[in-house]
């Protein structure tokens, strides 16, 4: 059974997470301490098992999942990196970055899991899959918070 909204909605989740998987490769590419690169890189695995999962509920519903992150996003990560070989690398900058996207990411799963139009199955796929989000939001947040205190 193809239902068109919940198909755009999952693409658009897709779409935003797979623009995270990049974020933070790109970052733990950035990053001058490993033990950020690592869990950098963690998340990115992470990340890649949720839209996986949320590719197979499109696929469920009929509809042809999104394979690649956003136009906007892929500019974003040229800019950045463009302003990061100008500029001297920092940790502090990478994870101000990573906290900004996590922001949106988060904001974006919240969106949809307040989507009443979405089914059942489909809120329950969200709801297994939102504390990766919600737990890279919280940890870059905190971090992000404490860097800016303690410089």
């Amino acid at each position: 059974m193809f239902n068109d909204h919940e198909v755009n909605v999952l693409n658009s989740l897709i779409e935003t997470t797979i623009d995270s998987v990049d974020g933070y490769r790109h970052s733990a590419d950035e990053a001058t301490t490993g033990a950020f690169a690592d869990i950098f890189r963690q998340r990115a695995r992470e990340r890649e098992q949720v839209v996986a999962r949320l590719r197979e509920r499109v696929r469920a519903l009929g509809g042809t999942p999104e394979e690649e992150g956003g136009l906007l996003a892929a500019v974003h990560r040229r800019f950045l990196s463009l302003r990061d070989a100008v500029s001297s690398r920092n940790d502090e900058a990478v994870i101000a970055e990573v906290d900004r996207g996590e922001s949106y990411l988060n904001a974006k799963w919240e969106a949809a899991l307040a989507d009443t139009e979405l089914s059942a199955e489909t809120q329950h796929l969200l709801r297994e899959c939102y504390p990766s989000v919600r737990s890279g939001h919280d940890q870059w947040e905190s971090l992000h918070r404490t860097i800016r205190a303690n410089g």
